[in-house]
């Protein structure tokens, strides 16, 4: 069961050319494309004539065209043009959805249409911002159910288990961390702070820590799928809890989990450094040693997945690090039988 009316992360905003780009959301079969007018559309990927998937077709004046009879259909949706008949009917339609291009994203609304209130998309100003946060950007498709990611980045006891290699560091650091939690309606905010621990191997190989460091890990979940990340470190001694705006480690994440279907997703991320900004390279390396902990995460939670198939989920045992992802999953499920109710 999916929240529907929500925004979710389509593709990012390079991926939707004039080439059909075909993708399963919320598991409906929809078609990405950007018409002769450089004009984003998503349709239902399926011709109202006789059912062949438009993501076959080709992008033309006036639209989508199915690469099965020809017809044509405009970023709304509406059939515009059929070869040898000059009179469209009125119901050669096929269903579209709300998009809007923001911050490099393309977003989507697969609810009712006339709910979706672009006011409501998140903001994530760093993306326009390559100066300061010079970064890049990628996608992982994901063999399990994207709130299996959500549950990941909310307890982050994991970080120095899975990816002792490269952000996590000594397993007792984060087990052990100072947390503060700000629960809201749509979501919570959560910092982490690590005091007086060893810089990490990935840290270390971006910034050159002659001592130990303070840490720590700022998450923003706004659901259903999104979570902003702001994480660093500064040597010891500096004073980080009243000022991370100093010299050493800092990155921007970016986490957008997209349903595919119940048991697979879309994994849209970016990373940001805020040092060595004027190198191309550090944004480079720290996007490579970023992926490489993303991968971890994915080969966990996709041997989650199978187990869950394989046998279910009822003995299954909350400890006390799960407090941030049991009121994630509170709030999704509020939002979910709220809809139900409407």
């Amino acid at each position: 069961m999916f929240i529907r009316n929500a925004w979710y992360i389509a593709a990012w905003a390079h991926e939707v050319t004039d080439k059909p780009l075909a993708r399963r959301i919320l598991n409906e079969p929809v078609v990405l494309f950007r018409n002769k007018e450089g004009e984003i559309g998503a349709l239902v990927d399926r011709c109202c004539h006789r059912s062949a998937p438009l993501s076959l077709g080709t992008v033309v004046d006036g639209g989508l065209q199915c690469g099965y009879h020809g017809l044509t259909f405009n970023c709304a949706g509406q059939c515009v043009a059929i070869p040898g008949q000059e009179k469209i009917p009125q119901k050669a339609r096929v269903k579209n959805y709300p998009l809007v291009e923001k911050d490099e994203f393309v977003w989507i609304w697969m609810g009712e249409a006339e709910e979706a209130d672009a006011s409501k998309i998140i903001d994530y100003p760093y993306h326009n911002d390559y100066k300061n946060w010079p970064h890049k950007h990628g996608l992982y498709h994901v063999k399990a159910n994207y709130m299996l990611l959500v549950d990941n980045l909310m307890d982050l006891t994991h970080v120095g288990y899975v990816h002792g290699n490269t952000i996590g560091g000594n397993p007792m650091t984060h087990v052990e961390a100072k947390m503060e939690t700000l629960p809201n309606n749509q979501g919570l905010k959560f910092i982490r702070w690590m005091p007086d621990s060893i810089a990490p191997p990935t840290y270390q190989k971006a910034y050159k820590f002659e001592k130990n460091v303070d840490r720590w890990q700022e998450f923003e979940y706004i659901a259903p799928g999104s979570i902003i990340q702001w994480s660093g470190a500064v040597e010891v001694g500096n004073n980080a809890i009243e000022n991370r705006e100093q010299p050493g480690f800092s990155l921007r994440l970016f986490h957008g989990l997209t349903p595919e279907t119940e048991d697979s997703c879309f994994y849209f991320w970016s990373t940001a450094n805020g040092y060595r900004q004027d190198e191309p390279a550090a944004c480079t390396q720290l996007f490579e040693e970023i992926g490489k902990a993303f991968l971890e995460d994915k080969a966990v939670v996709e041997g989650q997945q199978d187990r869950l198939n394989e046998l279910g989920s009822d003995a299954l045992v909350d400890i006390v690090s799960d407090r941030a992802r049991m009121h994630m999953r509170r709030t999704v499920d509020r939002m979910l039988a709220d809809e139900q109710v409407a």
